[in-house]
């Protein structure tokens, strides 16, 4: 009981840690894209995701190493610490409520999409929204390490390279996003929603509980002996992916901060004037409207083949997630934009017709 009990207030711990550290931790400050809700100006946020990220992740080798907490602990306790985590999701989520005007008629509806949209912790130290971004993250991580950890301790003699290269994978992922924390503040997550359960949830319990499926479903399996051409393959789709939604979303970066900026050196901007507004249609913008959501769906396709058990179904749940979730975001925000652009959105979409994949959709 008291092992449940422990392993249903991790998460609690865990998050609690990461917001300390994250108020205590020195970082860098970058403006962002949102506006304050009072002043208008744009709001500037401390960042400070890596080191926070490194720290935490050290601490849970030392704690493994030392015997504090094994290795393969957060592996044992998975299911527990996923309803503790779920439990937190939706506590915090009625807090995020508090003191805050009425949205719309539905106390449900405000709840799932939220009141506020830019609010702030530990004293205004932290954004919230960049902190369940890089806790849910940094929980991710966790996970994912504890439960290679766990394979590779029942096999050691023959453990499957594809976890280990999945964990690679999904470390360059978390990694390179925290790299480039600060290009996230030009998202239409930071900008435009507002904190609710979609988002609390998403972060604290589906962004680090249901992104590493693949290891949920594989981690207690023996190795498949994938050949090394297989495992190469499965990299190659991995960085294609990572290629289409990092440079889509650097040039975007880019161009709203500076419309003349040739991205890479290579990439001369063309965009859609009315003389104020302007929308980029060159580049990988130029491919299709949201070509970033394709590389999204390879990465997760990556990372799921790494594996080396492609016909079981578990492991494709990841994918499948962002094919059905991401052409619906794309609809929302195709009409989000025509409100904010109006004509230029229109001539855009005569330039560059699909939605997702070049050519085809």
């Amino acid at each position: 009981m008291i092992e449940h009990l422990l392993g249903f207030f991790a998460p609690w711990g865990l998050f609690a840690l990461i917001l300390a550290l994250q108020a205590l931790v020195p970082a860098r400050r970058a403006e962002g894209y949102a506006r304050d809700e009072t002043s208008n100006e744009p709001i500037t946020y401390r960042l400070n995701g890596l080191p926070v990220f490194l720290l935490v992740v050290v601490a849970w080798f030392v704690a493994g190493h030392t015997g504090l907490m094994p290795y393969e602990w957060l592996w044992q306790h998975r299911w527990s610490g996923l309803a503790g985590a779920f439990v937190l999701g939706l506590i915090a989520s009625g807090l995020a409520l508090r003191d805050v005007p009425t949205q719309s008629a539905s106390w449900l509806k405000d709840y799932f999409l939220g009141r506020k949209k830019n609010p702030s912790l530990a004293g205004g130290r932290v954004d919230a929204k960049m902190y369940l971004y890089a806790a849910g993250a940094i929980v991710l991580e966790l996970n994912l390490l504890s439960f290679a950890a766990y394979h590779v301790l029942n096999h050691p003699t023959d453990f499957s390279l594809g976890v280990i290269l999945y964990v690679c994978l999904f470390t360059w992922f978390i990694c390179e996003y925290l790299v480039f924390e600060h290009v996230h503040l030009y998202t239409y997550d930071l900008f435009a929603e507002r904190l609710g359960f979609k988002l609390v949830g998403g972060c604290l319990v589906f962004y680090p509980y249901f992104y590493g499926v693949g290891l949920w479903a594989t981690a207690d399996l023996p190795n498949p002996d994938s050949p090394t051409w297989y495992l190469i393959l499965s990299a190659v789709v991995f960085f294609s992916g990572w290629v289409l939604a990092r440079g889509a979303n650097m040039q975007k970066y880019y161009f709203k901060r500076d419309p003349s900026h040739v991205f890479l050196g290579l990439i001369k901007p063309q965009s859609i004037s009315d003389g104020e507004r302007h929308v980029l249609c060159s580049g990988f913008w130029g491919l299709s409207r949201h070509i970033n959501y394709l590389g999204e769906v390879l990465m997760a396709t990556g990372l799921t083949l790494s594996l080396g058990w492609p016909w079981l179904i578990v492991p494709w749940l990841y994918p499948l997630y962002y094919a059905v979730f991401l052409p619906t975001r794309e609809r929302d925000d195709d009409h989000r934009c025509e409100e904010k652009y109006g004509e230029l959105w229109h001539q855009y979409r005569e330039k560059v017709p699909k939605r997702i994949i070049p050519y085809v959709y």
